[in-house]
């Protein structure tokens, strides 16, 4: 079983049932998904990055990435309706606990001037996002195979109500938090 999954049904789950008063272990806040997002401007102008940041993207998350196509058409950025300017993932199940798991204790500590995650990306309904301006904190990457450093954003979705109750769960995987 998932190191991190196995410690949420056996501990977590437990712990915050005490803590915050809950009758049915159900209404206990749990992870929904993970959504990992590259956004790539500069595919307008060179279609092979669309490939390259999909390999970089499938060695990150252990998942092919959907493309993402532009809805309208901007003139001042040569954008048409329809061209790829991006590419995402949505983990769930095993693969989100395996990712978060990686993340947390390989990738985060490997981030610059890192001093922990702000409560203040927290969204008013337990879900918090993330901004990672370089890709390449990521282990499973080659440093010397990169031929540009490009930013992702992670959003992790609760089934939490509030931001506290999302803040207590997260803490609970020991995210690193900062007032």
């Amino acid at each position: 079983m998932i190191r991190l999954k196995d410690m949420y049904e056996n501990d977590i789950r437990h712990k915050l049932m005490k803590e915050v008063g809950y009758c049915n272990i159900f209404q206990v806040p749990r992870l929904l998904k993970i959504v990992v997002n590259m956004g790539i401007g500069n595919a307008v102008k060179d279609k092979k990055q669309i490939d390259i940041s999909s390999n970089d993207l499938s060695l990150i998350t252990g998942q092919k990435p959907y493309i993402t196509k532009a809805k309208k058409s901007i003139a001042g950025f040569k954008l048409r309706q329809g061209m790829p300017i991006g590419i995402k993932v949505t983990l769930r199940k095993s693969k989100m606990y395996e990712f978060l798991d990686r993340f947390i204790n390989v990738a985060m500590p490997r981030i610059r001037d890192f001093r922990g995650v702000s409560k203040k990306k927290f969204d008013g309904k337990g879900n918090l996002n993330l901004g990672i301006k370089e890709h390449i904190i990521f282990s499973e990457i080659n440093y010397d195979k990169v031929d540009s450093i490009r930013g992702l954003n992670i959003s992790i979705q609760t089934s939490a109500l509030t931001n506290k109750e999302g803040f207590l769960l997260l803490r609970s995987f020991n995210i690193p938090f900062i007032d």
